[in-house]
């Protein structure tokens, strides 16, 4: 569609189109619709092709997750991404994984409301993330659990929360996001351990007497090499936080020391949060380009909407449509630096 010389416009040409319900459409046909929609709707169909694209291509895929998206129900979808590699790695908030722990040392998360008394909450010793009830007794559990976890460690060795997150998610149940990872092989980061209950955790364990280095610079330096060992990457955000820029800095930490590929080729964001008041969970890629972290021809979408309603759909669709990676990168860490490997699938 031509709209006159020296206008910026872009147009495929195509027809908006409502989605008109059709007897028998599986989710996967009804996401890949929506992408013919205008607004939202269309911006969560494209993703879906965008993500297809990456998985049919040799790309490193990094998934950022934060939010309280694990006590919200959404941890067995991230599980799944893990499982069948539709990622190959996961930053995440400190917060989420704790859930996921608690959820796989049998710690239930229940559907509660946003108009409870919370002071008689409190008397009950029930901690509420808007509608989500959680025992705090029970989260008390997986505090100590913690704690025990850590005083098995090597006092003597700087562990990388790559590092902690992998031996945590030995044994758990692979519905679990640690348990899913450790068996896949997917790592995972979590750059601000500090901030959440494994820090918690980690505190009562040194009062009594156990001192466990986590260095985090060392968490910086090696998701920073599998950028700079991948061909190509790709970066999905559910939500933003301090997962999506610890992801996108890799780039710059490349350009300024390292192999720099001149940022991801592919992006996608599933968020609430809006690009006019400045902060980094609702910037544009758009504005990532200006900081080389995203290059400038690259595939990227923003879906601005509550990631418990779009992750489930796109996640379910990606499932339905049995789409299929012919291999998956494997990153073998050694002492001398970092491996990379493509396994068949």
């Amino acid at each position: 569609m031509d709209h006159g010389h020296g206008h910026d416009f872009i147009c495929n040409g195509e027809r908006i189109r409502t989605t008109i319900p059709m007897k028998d459409r599986g989710v996967a046909e009804l996401v890949s619709d929506m992408g013919k929609m205008g607004f939202q709707g269309g911006q969560l169909g494209t993703s879906l092709g965008v993500w297809q694209r990456m998985l049919d291509e040799d790309v490193t895929i990094f998934l950022g997750l934060a939010g309280a998206m694990v006590p919200a129900g959404l941890g067995e979808f991230i599980a799944y991404l893990l499982r069948e590699r539709k990622v190959d790695c996961l930053v995440s908030t400190g917060a989420n994984l704790f859930h996921d722990l608690c959820e796989g040392l049998g710690i239930v998360h229940y559907r509660g409301s946003a108009c409870a008394d919370d002071a008689y909450l409190n008397e009950c010793k029930i901690d509420r993330i808007y509608d989500v009830f959680v025992s705090e007794i029970e989260l008390h559990k997986a505090d100590n659990h913690i704690s025990k976890f850590v005083k098995g460690l090597d006092p003597n060795h700087r562990y990388s929360s790559r590092e902690i997150m992998h031996l945590v998610g030995e044994g758990l149940p692979d519905t679990t996001i640690l348990g899913a990872a450790h068996k896949a092989g997917v790592p995972i980061f979590v750059p601000a351990l500090g901030d959440s209950s494994w820090g918690i955790g980690m505190v009562m364990a040194l009062r009594e007497g156990c001192s466990v280095m986590v260095d985090q610079i060392k968490d910086v330096d090696e998701i920073t090499r599998m950028v700079e060992k991948s061909a190509k990457t790709g970066v999905i955000y559910i939500g933003g936080g301090v997962p999506k820029n610890f992801i996108q800095q890799t780039e710059v930490i490349a350009e300024l020391i390292g192999d720099y590929s001149g940022g991801h080729s592919y992006a996608l964001q599933y968020t609430t949060d809006a690009p006019h008041w400045g902060g980094l969970s609702g910037c544009t890629f758009e504005e990532a380009v200006s900081w080389g972290k995203v290059k400038k021809e690259a595939s990227k979408v923003q879906v601005f909407s509550d990631a418990t309603i779009t992750v489930p759909l796109v996640v379910q669709a990606l499932q339905a449509s049995k789409k299929k990676r012919k291999s998956v990168p494997r990153f073998d860490w050694t002492e001398g630096g970092l491996k990379l490997n493509y396994e068949q699938l």
